[in-house]
């Protein structure tokens, strides 16, 4: 899915306003974590580095296209380096989230330029993913859970916690069958980790 976008290029004074501004994602710790007294936990542009990869291993299956998955998975959370990670635990409304996160993407396509390609394309990504009507869309908004929850056991295994909270969160939300599997495995692979350290303890 694409519409025609212009094609004139952002000045060199917008894209270094734009990439300034991305600087935001990576110091920013994503709010779940810190609720929950993770040490040193992760960034926002840290999440969406794994989701890009994801984009790359499983993007082009099941009628999605590579390029765009790795693309809107890049874009999906841009909005938050001016609105932050908002949470449902936050207090703000879902239709508040969206009003806050649509006028913050507005702002970065008038950064880089209402009538650049650029701005448009994030802005239709973002769009497509927010939707979450396209099989690209469903793919990433499954890797956003994806990746949450492997991030969580990474965190249990390293600091001795329990974040089950974000398992359940997660559970039977899954529509691609790559993404089930994938959760499947981590699932898995946590069980036999509590397996072992409730085995420790008896011992």
């Amino acid at each position: 899915m694409s519409c025609a976008t212009p094609s004139k290029p952002p000045s060199a004074s917008s894209v270094v306003d734009f990439l300034t501004l991305l600087q935001k994602l990576k110091i920013t710790k994503r709010t779940g974590w810190i609720r929950k007294g993770v040490p040193q936990p992760e960034s926002i542009s840290d999440h969406m580095y794994r989701m890009s990869m994801m984009g790359i291993i499983a993007g082009g299956q099941a009628g999605t296209q590579q390029d765009r998955c790795v693309k809107m998975a890049i874009v999906h959370d841009v909005a938050e380096a001016l609105v932050g990670d908002i949470t449902p635990f936050d207090g703000v409304s879902k239709v508040e989230k969206t009003r806050l996160e649509t006028k913050a993407i507005q702002h970065i396509k008038d950064l880089l330029g209402p009538s650049t390609a650029a701005g448009a394309e994030i802005e239709e990504l973002w769009n497509e993913y927010e939707q979450g009507s396209s099989a690209n869309a469903q793919l990433v908004k499954d890797f956003d859970k994806v990746e949450m929850i492997l991030q969580a056991f990474e965190y249990e295994q390293a600091h001795q916690m329990n974040l089950q909270e974000f398992f359940d969160s997660t559970h039977g939300k899954l529509k691609t069958h790559t993404a089930q599997a994938w959760a499947e495995e981590i699932i898995s692979r946590r069980k036999v980790q509590r397996h072992g350290q409730s085995s420790d303890v008896d011992n």
